[in-house]
């Protein structure tokens, strides 16, 4: 897995091995090619609906794979909806469709939204949720409130969408909601809902940062590669050591972010109690890795980093979008301290 080393199971190794097989052949593969080729939409569901029954290590996986093919945004929305919909409701109709990929899911959460709607007490839901990953090809959205988890179908009477191209090249959507009570299917309110939400928030973000990971990991070996081919006054600019320097800068920044995210992952998985301290951790650590790693490799490559010649151009892009997602530093610090404490 691209900057993470976690102990994986033998299936888990096949996976991220039929993963890099499909992305050697196909760089930037399709949704179709993600669902049909590899099984992938289903990989968060239970196998009696299809799926792989996979948690927030096999998420991580494939994100991490994923993340320099740039294929990762709408596939981690359509996992982590996935995933909540077959523990709350595992007779749903929809799911053996969700997992073939016939059908796809989005979820909508603090982490996977810039905005939430507003839900009241009778299930009505009212107002927008803007930047959401994933819903742009949506036909099912499961809404991940503080109050009540939601069952939504994409209709366009119910749910008006507005796409918007983002400067990394993924495509999100601003959903305006005008629904009625009864409009919505309620899977879970009160508490239960709000354990769910919390959830299901740091999943996406954990899932985020293993992306982020994998565009890391890509950014530097590019770079190392470029050190040892580029010359100046007759030698591989990788002899300098102001750069040999930076390349352990980067080096370093890219070890301490995988060390976090890695604990991260095992605390989703395990359901251990100090989650929401780790994943914090792991969000500010990974957003300063991006930047540590991601202004280095352009700067190592020069104007041509930022050119579509490279991939690194794309590569940095992405992960800057993914460092922004994952909102405000001084939320995640609170969040730490409150979790310490």
């Amino acid at each position: 897995m691209g900057g993470i080393d976690l102990p994986l199971s033998g299936e888990q190794q096949l996976l991220q091995a039929s993963i890099q097989r499909l992305l050697a052949d196909r760089p930037r593969p399709s949704w179709c090619e993600l669902s049909e080729s590899l099984g992938l939409a289903g990989l968060a569901l239970p196998e009696a609906t299809g799926g792989f029954g996979g948690g927030a290590i096999e998420i991580a996986l494939v994100m991490a794979e994923l993340g320099p093919a740039l294929a990762g945004a709408d596939w981690l929305s359509h996992a982590a909806a996935t995933l909540l919909l077959g523990r709350v409701a595992p007779d749903d109709a929809a799911l053996p469709d969700l997992a073939t990929g016939a059908k796809r899911a989005a979820i909508i959460c603090p982490a996977s939204s810039a905005t939430m709607p507003v839900v009241d007490e009778d299930a009505s839901v009212r107002g927008s949720a803007t930047l959401v990953a994933g819903a742009a090809e949506a036909d099912l959205l499961v809404l991940a409130d503080g109050d009540a988890l939601l069952r939504i179908a994409a209709e366009h009477d119910k749910v008006e969408q507005r796409h918007r191209i983002m400067h990394d090249g993924s495509v999100s959507a601003d959903l305006r909601f005008t629904l009625k009570p009864g409009d919505a299917e309620v899977l879970a309110s009160d508490a239960a809902a709000r354990g769910l939400a919390e959830f299901a928030t740091d999943l996406v973000l954990v899932g985020r940062c293993a992306e982020a990971l994998g565009l890391i990991d890509r950014m530097l070996a590019d770079s190392v590669d470029y050190l040892g081919q580029r010359k100046q006054f007759g030698r591989p600019i990788g002899l300098f050591q102001t750069l040999r320097h930076r390349a352990a800068d980067m080096k370093l920044a890219a070890m301490k972010a995988a060390a976090l995210v890695e604990a991260a992952i095992g605390a989703i998985d395990q359901g251990r109690a100090e989650r929401s301290r780790l994943v914090s951790a792991a969000c500010i650590e990974t957003a300063d890795a991006v930047r540590i790693v991601g202004e280095a490799a352009v700067q190592i490559h020069g104007a041509m980093g930022l050119t579509e010649e490279l991939h690194l151009g794309g590569h940095f892009k992405r992960a800057l979008a993914i460092a922004a997602a994952f909102g405000p530093r001084a939320d995640h610090l609170a969040r730490f301290a409150q979790a310490t404490a």
